[in-house]
């Protein structure tokens, strides 16, 4: 009798462990998901800073802003050194 109940008690337990870990591996199946949302997000605002950043730092806009807010003029051609390394 102390048998059967011992493997009724084993079975039980048996039965919460699989649930628990079922319940367990859908949790962290729900935290992937989240995780692999947010990352895409980034990735896309990762894009857009990158494209921003490339926006400012043109060649063009640095010139049209040196010439504007600080006055800056490129150097007649006589006037500009080279220095060999």
């Amino acid at each position: 009798m102390t048998r059967i109940f011992l493997l009724a008690v084993v079975a039980v337990c048996s039965a919460l462990a699989v649930v628990y870990a079922k319940y367990r591996t859908r949790m962290l199946f729900a935290e992937v998901q989240r995780l692999e949302l947010a990352l895409d997000q980034y990735e896309v605002e990762l894009g857009q800073l990158q494209l921003e950043q490339n926006t400012w730092a043109e060649h063009g806009r640095i010139e049209h802003l040196a010439r504007s807010r600080l006055g800056m003029i490129l150097p007649a051609r006589e006037s500009i050194i080279y220095i060999k390394p």
